[in-house]
């Protein structure tokens, strides 16, 4: 049965209203269960069905979501195998916007509300290393974000990786890094598994993003992206767009993030979460900027600029 005929069909127990997302791996629906109410449901593609990887990583996805428990994560309601043997896992339905649309539509956002979204993220994020969990692949697109409420959650935990697994339970071949380029850490780039820091360095690239509408590197293409990963340090938060300044302590704290090396980061992302919240709050202004929501306002001309041309070129690895 193709994906398009699955809509208005029960599976599982779940009743398939509408498709919603559609990745590599997996094709995502709205649908409804007698005891669940609405929920996304996540299904295998068939093609993959027989792939022992790609059912082996999808199962720790929802392995992983079960074992976190945290308000700003999606929860996990069930997950297994159909009647007709699809592979399936059911979240809870989570109201908003995808935090990258919101972003592209209502941003740059003023530091005050930067720093409310971090702080949830960071929260979450949090609460998934106490249990050994690291994302490996924070970035809006894989944000809710509601505006009515200020609520987000975080989803996908599709690559992440259990820091206590040992060599030959990993997923990944040595060599290969995953993530998404424009959000990854650059010790991610050598394939080898990372630890909490990185998913520090992805937070506050998103904090960067949300703060300016940009990215903290300018390389145009995969290759020279890259290279300035490995290479180069980012743009600092105060240089990344003309007329747009922001309190001398935030950047400090999303720069000391940016490290290129995980010793020279926060210890966690706990601390990078408080200091980032403190800094929020000040008003003390590189270059003698008066703003007080953290940021001047550019001309907002960029949804056409480097990040929507990057965009679609730097997907998961």
């Amino acid at each position: 049965m193709t994906i398009e005929t699955l809509v208005g069909t029960t599976l599982a127990g779940y009743t398939l209203r509408a498709k919603i997302g559609e990745g590599g791996t997996a094709t995502v629906f709205r649908a409804d269960h007698a005891q669940h109410g609405t929920v996304a449901l996540k299904l295998l593609r068939e093609k993959l069905q027989l792939d022992a990887t790609a059912v082996a990583r999808f199962l720790r996805e929802a392995q992983y979501g079960a074992r976190i428990e945290h308000p700003n994560i999606v929860r996990t309601l069930d997950y297994g195998q159909s009647e007709n043997d699809r592979y399936y896992l059911a979240i809870e339905w989570a109201s908003g916007d995808i935090l990258d649309k919101y972003a592209e539509k209502s941003g740059p956002l003023p530091s005050k509300e930067v720093g409310e979204i971090m702080s949830q993220i960071c929260g979450a994020v949090q609460a998934a290393h106490d249990v050994g969990i690291v994302h490996r692949d924070l970035k809006p697109e894989n944000l809710v974000y509601d505006p009515a409420t200020h609520h987000v959650k975080v989803l996908d935990f599709g690559i992440a990786a259990d820091t206590d697994a040992t060599p030959d339970q990993r997923l990944t071949r040595a060599g290969f890094f995953v993530g998404t380029l424009m959000y990854v850490a650059p010790e991610a780039l050598s394939g080898e598994l990372v630890g909490p820091a990185a998913d520090q360095y992805s937070l506050a690239t998103i904090a960067y993003f949300l703060l300016t509408g940009t990215l903290p590197f300018t390389g145009k293409s995969p290759r020279e992206l890259f290279s300035q990963l490995l290479t180069q340090s980012p743009v600092p938060l105060n240089k990344a767009k003309p007329n747009m300044t922001f309190p001398v302590a935030v950047e400090n704290v999303v720069m000391k993030a940016l490290s290129k090396q995980p010793g020279d980061r926060y210890p966690s992302v706990k601390d990078f979460s408080e200091a980032f919240e403190a800094a929020a709050q000040t008003t003390t202004m590189a270059s003698g900027a008066t703003s007080e929501t953290g940021g001047t306002m550019p001309d907002s001309d960029d949804k056409s600029g480097l990040f929507g041309k990057m965009k679609g070129l730097f997907r998961r690895s």
